[in-house]
């Protein structure tokens, strides 16, 4: 007679029986791939700080969408890195912006075999490098930047986007998207709200891809303080409210408690963004030997969906889907 304490032993002796009682399992549907397109380069750039991550050309984009179809990754998210920036961010809604173009041409390329998410946003096109519209004083003017979050929205709807995603955590952005979709004919495109994201120092890596360090001053008045949780379920059931259809928190591994707080309130999907920093400590790890990065990185984004994602942004999801 075997005590009830060996239970948990006997459920892990093999493989095959802990393949049969997993509680969390990972698959290619539950990976999102974050992409970057740049105007003016020739060939693909490798991003330093993000081995293996590329600034993609219009045609390598192609390319590499085509293949994480073929993977079957449900979808990607594209941010834009445009050859000419001013105060307002103008390339950002522009017809033939850098992501209006990507999406068209994604659209011809995989139809709807993937999600097309476009990140709606101003840091990447703006001369300053904040997520907004500035003030004479310098600081971001919240009601003028929704008007161009909403124009973004309908700019990139109109391109192909399934999904917008507003990242700047400006107060009503969610509604006032919601609005200027509905008013242009485009209710069917949703919207995945950055709800929960936080002013961390996880996002260097991210700012070198996108080339949007702010040039003044930093995001901490507009993202969330770390040391906040209660705070990030307040934020969430405002954009809630205001039409989102799914909402993320931002970055991941250190707010697994958010997720799983968040994911306990609200009957919408959740996503988590596992970014760049977090990417990048496990590369670097495993480039000096230190970690198995394949397995360090499968057990994050585990550790993801355990805490409540229903889907996770990652860089990691090619790899990860390749290894099936």
């Amino acid at each position: 007679m075997g005590f009830p304490e060996q239970r948990p032993r006997r459920l892990r002796r093999t493989a095959a029986v802990r393949r049969l009682v997993a509680e969390t399992r990972l698959s290619v549907d539950d990976l999102v791939a974050p992409l970057f397109v740049k105007e003016g380069i020739e060939e693909p750039q490798p991003i330093p700080s993000m081995p293996g991550v590329m600034q993609h050309t219009q045609e390598s984009l192609r390319k590499e969408v085509r293949a994480l179809a073929d993977l079957g990754l449900p979808g990607v998210i594209l941010f834009g890195v445009p050859a000419r920036k001013d105060a307002v961010g103008s390339g950002a809604d522009d017809a033939d912006g850098v992501v209006q173009v990507a999406l068209r041409n994604l659209r011809d390329e995989v139809g709807d075999r993937l999600v097309l998410m476009a990140d709606n946003c101003l840091d990447e096109y703006t001369d300053h490098g904040h997520c907004g519209i500035l003030t004479e004083s310098g600081d971001v003017d919240n009601d003028a930047t929704l008007e161009r979050y909403a124009s973004i929205a309908v700019a990139q709807a109109e391109a192909g986007a399934d999904i917008v995603a507003p990242s700047g955590m400006m107060d009503g952005q969610v509604g006032a998207i919601r609005a200027g979709l509905d008013g242009s004919g485009h209710s069917g495109v949703a919207i995945l709200a950055y709800a929960a994201k936080y002013a961390s120092a996880l996002y260097g890596p991210f700012r070198d891809a996108a080339e949007c360090a702010p040039k003044f001053g930093d995001r901490r008045a507009y993202q969330m303080d770390p040391g906040n949780g209660r705070e990030a379920l307040t934020e969430v059931a405002l954009d809630v409210a205001e039409g989102a259809d799914i909402i993320m928190v931002k970055p991941a591994l250190a707010y697994l408690d958010v997720i799983a707080a968040v994911r306990a309130a609200v009957d919408v999907p959740v996503a988590a963004y596992h970014v760049s920093g977090e990417y990048a400590m496990v590369q670097a790890a495993a480039v000096n030997g230190w970690i198995d990065g394949d397995a360090v990185a499968r057990e994050h984004v585990t550790a993801i969906r355990r805490a409540g994602a229903d889907f996770v942004l990652t860089y990691f999801a090619r790899q990860l889907a390749e290894q099936g």
